[in-house]
């Protein structure tokens, strides 16, 4: 039986999603969790393997059990062998055929960024920080060059595994909600650090230290020396992976920091 999980976690208390030497992974925690359930040992496969500090409010995953568990025992069970920065929202049986990475037809990731005189206490490690004031519609006017398929060599991480540089953009925006700036990144896949590489470039320009035309020029060049430094992952969501409707996945619940207006 394959078995779907929806999940949250703060990345702060993990080294990412992919499992460690150390178990330090949130796919260690959850494997371990999963198996004190299923008195078996089980393998998950997540939507996307997000870095150390990076957190999650729509992680999707997958694992194949031969344990009959009701959907609700999967949720409450696995919690309580869970550790407490991580939570299964919802469990449900899917059709063999489907793949929480590969089936996924997109993912969303959201940036969260003060950009305040003084970094944060209360959000620490929850939201990214700036030191002065960005202009947001610079920074919107910039992030129109990354809609549509691209090239992102500029935003890709030297330790990239990925076959190709080319991602098909979907959707690009930046926002001003409750006194913080909200990137929004649609794709059919992304990059290892594209996310954090395209704010960090985007901050350039809303700090005034590049225009908007800039991006379009790192698009074109292919060159990761000439875009900005890799933006810290304390902001950093995935919000949202898409699958065919036909699968019949559950919904997440709306979180409080992407309630946008």
């Amino acid at each position: 039986m394959r078995i779907a999980l929806g999940l949250e976690y703060d990345g702060a208390a993990f080294c990412g999603w992919q499992t460690q030497p150390g178990g330090c992974g949130v796919q260690d925690h959850l494997e371990k969790a999963l198996a004190s359930l299923a008195n078996a040992p089980v393998q998950v496969t997540a939507a996307g393997r997000t870095d150390t500090g990076v957190h999650a409010s729509a992680q999707v995953a997958h694992f194949d059990s031969e344990a009959r568990r009701d959907p609700s025992s999967w949720v409450r069970g696995t919690n309580s062998h869970l550790h407490e920065s991580a939570r299964v929202l919802w469990a449900t049986e899917v059709a063999a055929d489907f793949h929480a990475r590969y089936a996924a037809r997109s993912r969303t990731y959201r940036y969260l960024l003060l950009d305040a005189p003084v970094a944060p206490a209360i959000l620490r490690g929850r939201v990214g920080w700036y030191h002065h004031p960005l202009d947001e519609k610079a920074m919107q006017a910039g992030a129109e060059a990354l809609l549509g398929a691209r090239d992102f060599t500029s935003f890709r991480d030297a330790q990239c595994q990925a076959k190709s540089p080319v991602r098909h953009m979907l959707d690009a925006r930046v926002e001003r909600c409750r006194g913080l700036v909200v990137f929004t990144f649609r794709a059919n896949a992304f990059l290892h650090h594209m996310v954090r590489n395209v704010v960090g470039s985007l901050v350039y320009v809303g700090a005034g230290k590049q225009s908007p035309a800039w991006l379009g020029e790192l698009i074109a060049a292919r060159d990761r020396r000439l875009a900005a430094p890799t933006f810290a992952p304390d902001g950093l969501y995935l919000a949202g992976v898409e699958y065919d409707p036909a699968f019949g996945l559950p919904g997440f619940r709306t979180h409080p920091l992407f309630d946008l207006p």
